[in-house]
This record gives structure tokens, C-alpha cells and sequence, in this order.
């Protein structure tokens, strides 16, 4: 009887966690690829203008290296920074979105650089992106280079 009661809970809890993600649309999910696009865009041309509009004010971000960027103003101070003195192609190929509740989503990208020899870096990125009523903004950025690359 304790297992079947258990297995009803748990069933129970896993259509509710179903149940939180049902009411986002594929315009949720379509405007956050947008949005992902839309950062990449920006690192590539260097649009300071496009980041200011897609990262929140308090935005984090933790690079490969281990720095941590703190705030808008040094976050786009270290991703320009970063583009000059890492010259490269860079992708984001979004693997996955989960949305955690009706406002913040985790975007899980793989996260490729080509450099101008011809080597590749390959890396994950995660990204927060927040829904602040008007559009999904960018919250936290992680950037993880896999052991052994």
C-alpha cells in the first residue's frame, strides 16, 4: 500500500512539474531563441546598444576562465574585451530550453569558437533569461569548457 500511495504522489508531482511549463507557447520559446540570436549577433558586430536592450541591469556572468563578471557595465566591458582578444566565429547552437516558472527560463547552448588557425573551441553555455513583462532578457550567462578540451 506505502508504494502504491508513493508512486501516486510522485506521479501526482510529475504532472505538476508538466503543468508549469504548459502555459509558455512556442512564441515563448521561439522568442528566446531570438534573443540567443540576437547575443550572438551583438558579440560578433560588437553592438554595445543591443546588448544594453537583451541583459538585465544586474546580469552575472561566470567565463570559461573562471571570471566572474558582475553587472552590465562590466559584463559588456569584459564580452567586448573578450571578442577583440579572442578573434574568432563564434556559435550558440541552443540544445534545450526549460522553463522553470512563468517568468525565468535556463537555455542550454553548445557554445563553439572558430579560431582564425582553424581549430575550434568547443564549449556549453547556460543562460537565465527573464521575462520582464515586455521582452526575455539575458540574467546570468555560464560558460564551460568540458575537461579534456
Amino acid at each position: 500500500m506505502l508504494r502504491i500511495t508513493l508512486f501516486a504522489v510522485f506521479f501526482c508531482l510529475g504532472f505538476g512539474s508538466l503543468a508549469q511549463t504548459s502555459s509558455h507557447t512556442k512564441e515563448d520559446s521561439q522568442a528566446i531563441l531570438n534573443l540567443i540570436n540576437s547575443y550572438s549577433k551583438s558579440r560578433d558586430t560588437k553592438d554595445t546598444i543591443l546588448l544594453k536592450k537583451i541583459l538585465t541591469k544586474d546580469i552575472d556572468q561566470l567565463v570559461s576562465s573562471g571570471v566572474w563578471r558582475s553587472g552590465i557595465s562590466e559584463a559588456i566591458k569584459g564580452m567586448m574585451e573578450s571578442s577583440t582578444s579572442n578573434p574568432g566565429e563564434r556559435t550558440l547552437h541552443v540544445e534545450r530550453i526549460r522553463f522553470l516558472n512563468e517568468t525565468v527560463g535556463l537555455v542550454d547552448a553548445r557554445y563553439e569558437i572558430k579560431n582564425p588557425d582553424g581549430s575550434v573551441r568547443k564549449m556549453w553555455s547556460s543562460f537565465m533569461v527573464v521575462d520582464d513583462g515586455k521582452s526575455w532578457r539575458i540574467s546570468a550567462i555560464r560558460n564551460m569548457l568540458p575537461a579534456g578540451n
